[in-house]
């Protein structure tokens, strides 16, 4: 059979490979720092004085972008299908998401939490949609083979950006409130007061000036679709795609197995990224230093798992690598529910209350740091090597509505996961019952995926 132009791959230089990476290092601060590990938790722990409300309300903040997100993604991937570059769906989505996070620099303590959920919504769905459109790039790029390494090398950068964004934040900008002090004994720059939070707030505008400056080689040298429908024709001709694609997808079952099993361990997934690290700081009362430190140990980790993951996706498949990771994830997300102070494992490890001092000072604060280094071995290849399962399980012209879909999948119940944990948190006033729900998605996902085929367009054996 002949193939269509579209099922040809643009040979992509290094250069362009590289441009096309360094996304992954442009976007991860947003996820690493603001998310996750410095303004998350300084929004549940101290924007407020009522930490339980305050998770809950970050759940709800996570609930409300995936429920945007799981219906628009699968729309705008069969809409760029039809219109072609990706590019300027990329930078439209840049811009607001480069417009949203300087505003958390306003979210004082003792403010209201409205306006940030407000900005952290409208920049979490820019973010996730402007990943779409990169994603369904990569099988353009290189063949089949190296989609695996390329994805997990893009991963690692993108956790290795994430690293270095949060070491300059606790090294140079957040102080103990007690002392002044950043971690390495200078009053932090700028003349950040710690007091005020402010050493947490100015993560968004960090964030906002790293994501602008770094995705600017896949501007300039990575490789685009060639032009297709005008605007107006792309969305009639994208949104009947999509009805085909969805039809389609019945018949194609080792596909749709695949992005069900996903849209289960992902939520899982998401939900530990989001929620882990302000559980943490809940219930440990961490400041900024302790939690960005945490944060830097799990990156280390991170970006040492995606270079293994990319060599062992290449010899032994995605699906390998991805059953392996959810295994590990289980296991760690397991044990930091376990964990609470003076005790691991439920109670069935009791361990010295004493505070040693320093850093992480308490034996049950160690154990969760732990628990925390197995999460970050294990949930950049899981996401990495599902990104690639995807690639060779599609064709190249049906590449950005597959993995609107993919996106889809990624977000679909993701509300869920996080309405779970509000929900049980809300009825038991216990964040620990509300992250235990994480462990239902994580095991149902892993289930289904042992019974889709590699790659997923081959029949089920």
């Amino acid at each position: 059979m002949v193939a269509r132009v579209e099922d040809v791959p643009t040979t992509a230089s290094r250069r362009g490979i590289w441009g096309w990476m360094l996304f992954d290092w442009a976007a991860q601060p947003f996820f690493t720092v603001v998310t996750t590990f410095i303004f998350g938790p300084y929004f549940v722990a101290r924007l407020t004085d009522d930490p339980v409300s305050a998770q809950a309300a970050w759940s709800n903040m996570a609930t409300i972008s995936s429920i945007i997100i799981a219906v628009f993604s699968p729309i705008l991937g069969s809409i760029a299908d039809q219109s072609g570059p990706r590019k300027p769906w990329i930078a439209a989505f840049a811009v607001v998401k480069i417009t949203c996070l300087p505003a958390l620099w306003f979210a004082e303590p003792g403010s209201p939490i409205i306006w940030p959920m407000i900005f952290m919504i409208l920049a979490s769905i820019a973010a996730e949609f402007s990943t779409v459109f990169n994603d369904s790039m990569m099988p353009r790029l290189v063949s089949k083979d190296e989609v695996g390494r390329i994805s997990n090398v893009a991963w690692g950068l993108g956790y290795l950006g994430g690293m270095i964004v949060l070491i300059a934040v606790v090294t140079l900008l957040a102080a103990n409130p007690d002392t002044g002090r950043t971690l390495i004994g200078i009053p932090p720059l700028f003349g950040l007061d710690p007091a005020r939070g402010e050493d947490a707030r100015i993560t968004g505008p960090l964030a906002a000036v790293w994501f602008f400056l770094f995705i600017l080689p896949m501007f300039f040298f990575t490789p685009d679709a060639k032009q297709g429908l005008p605007l107006a024709k792309a969305v009639r001709s994208g949104l009947s795609e999509l009805k085909g694609t969805l039809d389609e997808l019945r018949q194609r079952s080792g596909i749709t197995r695949f992005l069900i099993a996903r849209m289960f361990y992902q939520d899982g997934v998401n939900g530990v990224l989001i929620l882990g690290g302000a559980f943490a700081a809940g219930m440990f009362g961490w400041a900024t230093i302790e939690i960005g430190i945490f944060g830097i140990l799990i990156n280390v980790v991170a970006i040492f798992g995606c270079i293994v993951a990319g060599a062992l996706d290449r010899r032994m498949g995605s699906k390998t690598v991805v059953v392996i990771s959810l295994l590990i994830l289980v296991a760690a997300t397991l044990g930091i529910v376990s964990t609470g102070p003076g005790y691991t494992f439920f109670g069935l490890w009791q361990l010295p209350g004493a505070d040693a001092g320093g850093l992480f000072g308490t034996a049950a604060e160690k154990a969760y740091v732990v628990f925390g280094l197995l999460i970050g071995l294990s949930f950049g290849p899981v996401q990495a090597s599902s990104r690639s399962y995807l690639a060779r399980s599609v064709a190249l012209d049906e590449a950005g509505r597959y993995f609107g879909i993919y996106a889809l999948s990624g977000r679909a119940t993701s509300f869920l996961a996080t309405l779970a944990f509000s929900a049980v948190t809300y009825a038991t006033d216990s964040a620990r019952l509300g992250m235990s729900t994480l462990l239902v998605f994580l095991v149902g996902g892993l289930l289904l995926l042992l019974a889709t085929p590699y790659p997923a367009d081959r029949p089920a054996r």
